[in-house]
C-alpha cells in the first residue's frame, strides 16, 4: 500500500510564486487576493472590460473568446537550474502565447494544466515574461450544463480557480508513474507470478522512500526501472502506439471553434516534440490542416517541419472526416480529390490509409473509392460500438459490391484516445480484445485526448516509454501507420475477408435527424453537378467562357465541409445547424409535365396513361394501378401514404439513435384539417392536396401530383414540425413478397433483408440509402424514390420512409420550424434496373434546368449506349482538361482521351479503344471508370 504521504509529495514540492504583475497592478506577499479585487476590477473596467483573472472569477457566453494578460516576475522566486511551471486550472480552454506566437494550449479537461516557462533559468536570460492567455468559453465538451450532449446554456459561467508559478519536481513526478504503473499491473495480472513481482516491488519502493529525504528517491527508481526492464519473448503481440487528437469540425461547438481547437492541440503536439524526438502523431482532415494555415501560419510552417521529420503525419486523405453513409457518391470522390491533393501540395505526399475512426458505419462503395484514390489501407474503431452484434474481426480484408478489397485495422482497444495505461495496452483491452489472435500479431494504439481535441500528453509518453518490452504485457512500439500496415501485408495470408457494407448498429437516427442539413446537401449535390455539367458544355461551345474553377473549389469545400461525420447526421448543437444551412443556397427549377384528375363522393382519381391512382379524403392511397399489366400495387385492405408517428426515446444518444422498440408506439395520422380536393386537372399535370393535424402544434400539407407521361406519383410535402421526441414516418403496404429490398448507395446498390430472422437482420430495423429503396419479386416491384431523405425501413411488404425526428439534445430545437420535401412511388414491371428505376431517381433529383444564350441551336454532347451506365460527373480539370466519370461517346471537340484515377492522374497502362462511333469501355458491376477528355 503507498502512504499517502508519498501520494502528496507532488503538491508538497511546488513552491508557490508571491510575486505578480497582473494588468499594471503589482501583489503583495503580505495581503491577500481579496484585498485586491477592488484594484483589479477596477483596473479592468478600464482596459477593454477585461475580465479579472483571480480565483473564483467567472465569465460567460459560450464561444465566445476572451484574452487576459499576466507578467510573471521570475528571478525572485527560483533558484537557477530549477523547472519553473504555470500551474493553470480552469473549467474552460486556454492558449499560452508568448512573443506573439501559441505556444500551448490549455485544458483541464485534457490534462494540460500547466506551462513551463524555463527548464533551467540563467542569470544572462530575462528574469520578466509576458504571456497572454486567452480564454474560451467553451470546456473540451462545449458548453452544456448536465450532460455531455446537453444543448449549450448561454447563462452558463465559467471559472478560473488557479493561476500560480511553481517549480517543478521531476523525481516526484517520475516516481508517481513508476506506482501509476505497477499498481495497475497488479490489478490486471492478479493472482499470476508477475503481478506478485509488481507488488512487491512497489511495496519495496514505498519503503525505501523517505518524502523528508528527496536523496531516497533515487533508489526507489532504480528499482522500478529494474522490474520495467525485465523484457518479453519475441513470440509477444507488439503494439504500435501512434499520438492522435481527433477533433470533430463541429459537433458541441461551431466551426469557429474548431479553428482555435486546432491550434491549442497542436501546438502542445509540437511542444511535446520537441521534447520528445521518438513521439509520433497522426492527424487527419485537410480542412482542419487549412484552418491552421490560414489563421496561424507559423504554426503551421512548424508543423511542416516536423512532417518532413516523420513526427507528425497527415492521415486519412480526405478534406474532412465525412460521414460514411449520406454522401453521394461524387462528394466521396470529391472528399479524397481535394484531401489528397492538399496533402501532396502543402506536404509532397499523398496519404496511404484512409482514416475514419468516428463515422457512424461505412458504405460499401467505399473500397472501391478508396483504391481509386490511391489508397489501400482503412482504418476505423466505430464498430466496436455495435448494440446488438460484436463484429467478429479486427483485421481483415473489406470487400466492397465491385469486389475491390483493402485492407482494414480496428485498434482492437475499442478506442482512438487511449490513456496510456496498462489497462488499455494490457490482455484486458488490446491484447484479450483481439478477434484475429493467430492471424495478426500486431495492433494499433491510438492514444490522446479526443473528440474536442487535447491530444496527447508528456505523462502518456511516459507510461509509454515504461512498457515498451516489459515481461507479461505486449510489446509497445512508437510507431506510425505506414509502418503498422506494412506488418500487417506481410503476414496477411491468413486474414478473413468481410463482404459488404459494414454496418453500425446504432445511431442510425442520424439518417433522419435535421431534414434541412440533408435537403441542403442534396440540392447542393445536384446544384454544383449541373453547374460543371453546363459549364464544361458551355466552354466548349463558347470560346469567351471561363470556367469558374476557383468558386467551384469554394463551393465544394464548403459542401464537402458540411458532411462532416457530426454535421450532415445532424447530432450537432443548432450553432452549427445554423453555420451549415448558410452554406447552402440555390435551389434546381424544376420542369414537368402532368394529366387530368376527377373527383367523385369523396373519392379522387388520377390518371396519366400509365398509372391510375385512388386516393381517399385524408391524401391515402386506397389504389395505384400499373395500367400496362393492370397490377395492384397497394396491398389488399391497407392504405398507401399512410404517415405514421412514433415515441422516440433513446436511451442516451439523442439526436443519433432510434431504438427498435419505438416500433411498439405506432399510431397513424389521419385527423383531417382539410380534405383532399383537386387542385389542378388538364393537360400536362394533375394534382390533389389535403392538409393533416399531426397533433395540437403540428401539420402536413401535402399535393399529390401525376404527371404526363410519368411512372411515378409524386408527394410535394410541407410539415410545420413543433413536436418532442416524436418520429414522423410514411408507409407504403405494397403487394409484393421478397426475402429482401435494394438500396442506393454511393455509385451503386445493395440488398438488405425485409425479415428478421436473426440478430444482424434484426439490427437493421432502421437502414440508410440514398435517392431510391427497390421491393421487387419476379416481374413486379415497387420503387420508393426521395429528394432528400436517407431513412429506410421495409419489413416484409411495407416500405417506410423516415421523414423528421425531434431530438433535444444537443440541440434543443433540431428540426423545429417549416420543411418542404419531395418523396414518389413507383410500381414496374421486371426488375428495377430495366425499369430505369435509377434513372428516374436521377430526374426526381436532377430537374431540368433552363440556361438562356449559351448556345444558339440544340446540342447534345454525350451520350451513352447502355441503360446499365450513368454518366455521374462532367467536369475540367486543372490544364484546360475535362475529366468523365462514366462511358461516353467520342467527341469530335476532343484531340486525346485517355483513362484516369478518381484523383484525375492519367492511367497510360490501359489503353482506350476508339471507334468510328465513339469510344468502347468495359464495365465490371459497380465499377466506376473515370476519362479524361483533351479539348481541342
Amino acid at each position: 500500500v503507498i502512504p499517502e504521504a508519498s501520494l502528496k509529495m507532488y503538491e508538497k514540492s511546488l513552491e508557490r510564486v508571491k510575486v505578480f504583475k497582473f494588468l499594471g497592478i503589482y501583489f503583495d506577499a503580505k495581503l491577500s487576493w481579496a484585498e485586491h479585487i477592488n484594484k483589479i476590477v477596477e483596473k479592468c473596467q478600464k482596459v477593454l472590460n477585461i475580465m479579472r483573472c483571480v480565483s473564483g472569477v467567472e465569465w460567460g457566453a459560450s464561444f465566445s473568446s476572451l484574452k487576459t494578460i499576466y507578467v510573471a516576475l521570475i528571478r525572485s522566486v527560483f533558484d537557477y537550474g530549477s523547472a519553473s511551471k504555470n500551474l493553470w486550472e480552469s473549467d474552460v480552454e486556454g492558449m499560452v502565447w508568448r512573443d506573439q506566437q501559441p505556444v500551448q494550449g490549455l485544458t483541464k479537461e485534457g490534462e494540460k494544466t500547466s506551462y513551463v516557462l524555463t527548464e533551467c533559468l540563467k542569470d544572462s536570460e530575462p528574469h520578466g515574461i509576458t504571456l497572454y492567455v486567452e480564454l474560451a468559453c467553451n470546456g473540451l465538451f462545449g458548453a452544456g450544463n448536465g450532460s455531455m450532449i446537453a444543448a449549450p446554456d448561454p447563462n452558463r459561467k465559467f471559472t478560473l480557480q488557479k493561476a500560480e508559478l511553481v517549480v517543478f519536481n521531476r523525481d516526484v513526478r517520475e516516481l508517481l508513474t513508476d506506482f501509476e504503473m505497477l499498481v495497475d499491473i497488479v490489478k490486471i495480472l492478479e493472482g499470476e507470478q508477475r503481478g506478485f513481482q509488481a507488488l512487491f516491488t512497489a511495496n519495496e519502493m514505498v519503503n525505501l522512500c523517505d518524502p523528508a529525504n528527496p536523496s531516497s528517491f533515487a533508489a526507489a527508481q532504480s528499482l522500478a526501472q529494474k522490474f520495467f526492464a525485465q523484457k518479453n519473448g519475441e513470440s509477444q503481440h507488439v503494439v504500435h502506439a501512434m499520438g492522435h487528437c481527433h477533433i470533430d469540425s463541429a459537433w458541441l461547438w461551431p466551426y469557429e471553434e474548431t479553428i482555435r481547437k486546432c491550434a491549442r492541440s497542436w501546438v502542445t503536439v509540437i511542444r511535446l516534440m520537441e521534447k520528445n524526438p521518438e513521439f509520433v502523431f497522426t492527424c487527419s482532415q485537410a480542412q482542419q490542416f487549412q484552418w491552421v494555415k490560414s489563421w496561424y501560419p507559423n504554426l503551421f510552417s512548424e508543423i511542416k517541419q516536423f512532417v518532413q521529420k516523420g513526427q507528425f503525419i497527415p492521415v486519412g486523405g480526405t478534406w474532412v472526416e465525412m460521414d460514411g453513409n449520406l454522401p453521394s457518391g461524387e462528394s466521396m470522390v470529391r472528399q479524397f480529390l481535394h484531401g489528397q491533393n492538399f496533402f501532396k501540395d502543402e506536404f509532397a505526399h499523398y496519404c496511404k490509409e484512409f482514416w475514419l475512426p468516428d463515422t457512424f458505419g461505412y458504405s460499401a462503395q467505399l473500397p472501391q473509392i478508396m483504391k481509386g484514390c490511391g489508397i489501400s489501407r482503412f482504418l476505423t474503431q466505430k464498430i466496436s460500438w455495435n448494440l446488438v452484434n460484436t463484429f467478429p474481426h479486427n483485421t481483415f480484408f473489406w470487400e466492397g459490391i465491385d469486389g475491390t478489397q483493402v485492407l482494414t485495422h480496428f485498434p482492437p482497444g475499442n478506442s482512438y484516445e487511449m490513456k496510456g495505461k496498462v489497462e488499455d495496452v494490457s490482455l484486458i483491452n488490446t491484447v484479450k480484445n483481439n478477434k484475429d489472435k493467430g492471424r495478426a500479431n500486431h495492433s494499433g494504439f491510438l492514444f490522446g485526448f479526443g473528440d474536442g481535441g487535447g491530444g496527447p500528453t508528456q505523462l502518456m509518453l511516459d507510461r509509454l516509454q515504461r512498457v515498451r518490452d516489459t515481461d507479461c504485457l505486449p510489446k509497445v512500439q512508437m510507431s506510425s501507420p505506414d509502418v503498422l500496415f506494412s506488418q500487417l501485408e506481410s503476414d496477411s495470408s491468413l486474414l478473413c475477408t468481410w463482404v459488404g457494407e459494414l454496418f453500425l448498429e446504432l445511431h442510425n437516427g442520424t439518417y433522419t435527424t435535421q431534414a434541412k442539413i440533408k435537403l441542403g446537401n442534396r440540392q447542393c449535390e445536384a446544384l454544383l453537378h449541373d453547374v460543371e455539367v453546363a459549364s464544361c458544355l458551355a466552354l466548349c461551345k463558347t470560346d469567351s467562357f471561363k470556367y469558374p474553377a476557383c468558386k467551384l473549389q469554394e463551393l465544394w469545400r464548403l459542401l464537402l465541409l458540411n458532411q462532416f461525420h457530426d454535421v450532415i447526421p445532424g447530432s450537432c448543437i443548432e450553432m452549427v445547424v445554423e453555420d451549415a444551412l448558410k452554406y447552402y443556397d440555390g435551389k434546381p427549377v424544376l420542369l414537368s409535365w402532368v394529366p387530368f384528375v376527377i373527383q367523385v363522393d369523396g373519392t379522387i382519381m388520377m390518371e396519366n396513361g400509365l398509372l391510375k391512382a385512388k386516393i381517399d379524403q385524408t391524401g391515402r392511397l386506397m389504389s395505384l394501378l400499373l395500367l400496362q399489366t393492370n397490377r395492384e400495387t397497394i396491398f389488399e385492405g391497407c392504405l398507401g401514404n399512410q404517415f405514421t408517428l412514433f415515441d422516440d426515446v433513446p436511451l442516451y444518444w439523442d439526436a443519433w439513435d432510434v431504438m427498435d422498440y419505438h416500433l411498439q408506439t405506432r399510431k397513424p395520422v389521419i385527423e383531417v384539417i382539410e380534405p383532399a380536393k383537386v387542385v389542378r386537372s388538364g393537360t400536362h399535370q394533375g394534382s390533389v392536396s389535403f392538409l393533416l393535424s399531426i397533433s395540437g402544434k403540428s401539420t402536413i400539407r401535402q399535393e399529390i401530383v401525376l404527371d404526363a407521361c410519368c411512372p411515378y406519383v409524386k408527394f410535394n410535402t410541407q410539415v410545420d414540425w413543433e413536436e418532442s421526441h416524436k418520429f414522423l414516418k410514411v408507409e407504403f403496404p405494397v403487394q409484393v413478397r421478397s426475402p429482401n429490398a435494394t438500396y442506393e448507395i454511393q455509385f451503386g446498390h445493395l440488398q438488405r433483408p425485409t425479415h428478421r430472422n436473426t440478430s444482424w437482420d434484426w439490427a437493421r430495423f432502421e437502414v440508410w440509402g440514398h435517392k431510391w429503396a427497390d421491393l421487387s419479386e419476379h416481374g413486379f416491384g415497387v420503387a420508393l424514390l426521395n429528394d432528400s431523405k436517407y431513412g429506410y425501413s421495409i419489413h416484409e411488404n411495407i416500405m417506410t420512409l423516415s421523414l423528421l425526428r425531434a431530438p433535444k439534445a444537443p440541440d434543443a430545437n433540431a428540426d423545429m420550424g417549416h420543411h418542404n420535401f419531395t418523396y414518389a412511388l413507383m410500381p414496374h414491371t421486371g426488375p428495377f434496373q430495366d425499369a430505369l428505376v435509377i434513372q428516374y431517381a436521377y430526374n426526381l433529383n436532377f430537374p431540368l434546368h433552363v440556361f438562356h444564350g449559351v448556345i444558339s441551336e440544340p446540342w447534345s454532347a454525350f451520350s451513352v449506349n447502355s441503360p446499365a451506365v450513368i454518366l455521374e460527373t462532367v467536369k475540367q480539370v486543372p490544364i484546360h482538361e475535362m475529366s468523365v466519370t462514366s462511358s461516353n461517346r467520342f467527341c469530335p471537340l476532343c484531340s486525346a482521351q485517355t483513362l484516369c484515377d478518381l484523383l484525375e492522374r492519367p492511367d497510360s497502362i490501359i489503353p482506350v479503344s476508339k471507334t468510328t462511333s465513339g469510344i468502347s469501355l468495359t464495365f465490371k458491376p459497380f465499377q466506376i471508370r473515370s476519362l479524361l477528355l483533351i479539348i481541342k
